[in-house]
């Protein structure tokens, strides 16, 4: 039997289709459109704050009802302030990708996307960003298509301007009433979320991302800078005794190294055995500025810490390095991330991410080896006292996996890609501690070139910006906001060596010290250590934030 009849019947209901869809123009008006857009955000672009505002969805549902009702309004009221019949569709769409796209990620690695963390995205070079862009992403891309099209085949109802005029007022006052009507019908509970997990509210997409964007451009808007004002324009190097060798100290910034997993901290792996033999004294117990390298960097070089955070104060003054260039210390950043943060603007600085070296570099990056690899040709002999600052790739995820040579994959299985949700919690903590113990090795091949450096006292501190989350909660990565950041994206390793001499000269009870490293510190205390170590006088050093004091004989 010919089968010419059937196919001919599916060419018909084919083409029945597809006249159908050409004809499916659906005319609305402008506040229908915005409030299904609305509706379609609360439903499926808000999982991961119905997660965590609603434990238990079924007991809670007057606060469910509560709660949706408010998120709707919100993004519906925000919308009818901004959108027209003009720009609705083109705004609109864009608003559905990227709101897609910001769910997909804040559900993968537990994220919130407050104003430090749109700055972190804003900062991102295309090295990092690249590491992020991987064929899951197409799943949210995917699934903005749909509701694209179907805007897209919407006819917005045309009005004369006054009618236009008063029909959005009346829209915008029913949100209100709406929202509030939301906010009063469990608002004993609301109340207790937003007082107890106040961060949740950086969970509501897109409102989080909009709102945090908006505060990103006006506290620092697009444009030229101006120049850093100084601090400690009365620095002074004090005088060294006759025959001293001038000082070279190495300060490396670790990246994302959390103290959890440093076998020095007693870490159930030997992840630092080559600095175990290296006579370091090892800081047990740190915690870190911030939770992200766009605030730890600024802010731990800075004399304002954690203790008096201020970002707008801490991006408008100058850090310690250039307190110790004006006392006479030439400072040389030399780089292996995405820059200083503003920390060492107008200072030497060596970019060193984009070196072409076959050995440490792929077309992408290079290993952290790099930031030594001509270390005694950029401090020549003599002159004066130097600092140069290292800042490493380290731990950066999410590819941890390309951050080692092949000859560290000590710890198997391991997670052989950035997407972190295809690998088990095993395999990326392999992965993880394997960087680890290519910066263990990193920091005691620093060591030994120190070590063989001629005409300098010399020493190395190594500590890292902020912490990681490995799945702990269903958390990754790091970047949450500091007053719910868990643990592991706080707490952060700091070892320190110093050469005897160096010891010596600078008057060093390393015994004392030792003891000193067993009580809890913070990022706060490396600017007046800086200054007390490399003994620079000025009214804005603090002794009491001076982790050397105590151990330093004669005065302080």
């Amino acid at each position: 039997m010919s089968t010419w009849p059937a196919s001919a019947q599916t060419r018909r209901r084919v083409a029945d289709y597809w006249l159908a869809w050409r004809n499916f123009r659906p005319e609305m008006s402008l506040e229908s459109l915005v409030l299904l857009t609305s509706l379609f955000f609360s439903v499926f672009s808000n999982i991961s704050f119905w997660q965590r505002a609603l434990p238990e969805p079924l007991v809670q549902w007057k606060l469910a009802v509560s709660l949706f009702l408010v998120v709707t309004a919100l993004h519906a009221f925000l919308l009818g302030l901004v959108a027209n019949r003009w720009i609705a569709k083109p705004l609109l769409s864009l608003l559905l990708l990227v709101t897609s796209i910001a769910a997909y990620y804040m559900h993968a690695y537990g994220i919130y996307l407050n104003a430090d963390m749109m700055r972190n995205v804003l900062q991102t070079d295309v090295r990092e960003s690249s590491e992020l862009l991987s064929a899951a992403l197409m799943l949210p891309v995917l699934a903005a298509t749909l509701p694209i099209v179907l805007l897209w085949r919407v006819r917005i109802r045309r009005r004369m301007l006054t009618r236009a005029f008063g029909i959005r007022i009346a829209f915008l006052c029913g949100l209100l009433l709406l929202g509030s009507a939301g906010a009063l019908l469990s608002f004993q509970d609301i109340s207790a979320l937003m007082r107890n997990q106040r961060e949740v509210r950086y969970l509501v997409t897109p409102a989080n991302y909009l709102v945090s964007l908006s505060q990103v451009l006006l506290a620092d808007p697009p444009g030229v800078k101006p120049p850093r004002l100084p601090i400690g324009t009365d620095a002074r190097l004090l005088p060294v005794k006759p025959g001293e060798k001038p000082r070279l100290l190495v300060v490396v910034v670790g990246e994302t190294a959390r103290a959890q997993n440093w076998g020095l901290n007693g870490y159930r792996r030997d992840t630092t055995p080559k600095l175990a033999q290296a006579d370091v004294i090892n800081f047990s117990d740190v915690t870190s500025c911030g939770s992200s390298t766009e605030v730890s960097l600024p802010c731990m070089f800075s004399p304002y810490g954690r203790r008096h955070y201020d970002r707008g104060e801490i991006e408008r003054h100058q850090s310690v390095l250039h307190v110790l260039q004006r006392a006479g210390i030439p400072v040389l950043w030399r780089d292996n991330q995405s820059g200083c943060k503003g920390v060492c603007e107008g200072l030497a600085f060596d970019r060193l991410a984009d070196a072409k070296n076959p050995a440490l570099c792929n077309d992408q990056r290079c290993l952290d080896e790099i930031l030594i690899q001509d270390l005694e040709a950029r401090v020549p002999p003599g002159g004066s006292d130097r600092i140069v600052v290292l800042h490493q790739l380290g731990n950066h995820g999410p590819s941890y996996f390309e951050r080692y040579p092949a000859r560290f994959r000590k710890f198997t299985p391991t997670c052989e890609t950035p997407e972190l949700g295809k690998c088990s919690r095993e395999q990326i903590v392999n992965t993880y501690d394997n960087a680890l113990l290519y910066t263990d090795h990193f920091l005691a091949t620093t060591i030994g070139r120190l070590k063989g450096l001629r005409g300098y006292d010399t020493a190395m501190i190594y500590v890292s910006d902020h912490g990681e989350s490995l799945g702990e909660n269903g958390l990754y990565l790091h970047g949450l906001p500091y007053a719910i950041a868990p643990r592991e994206q706080t707490r952060v390793p700091m070892v320190m060596w110093f050469s005897p001499d160096f010891a010596r000269d600078n008057r060093l009870d390393t015994a004392c010290l030792r003891q000193r490293a067993a009580k809890p510190v913070s990022h706060d205390h490396l600017f007046s250590s800086l200054l007390g170590l490399m003994r620079v006088e000025t009214s804005i050093y603090d002794r009491s934030w001076d982790l050397f004091a105590e151990c330093r004989g004669g005065a302080g």
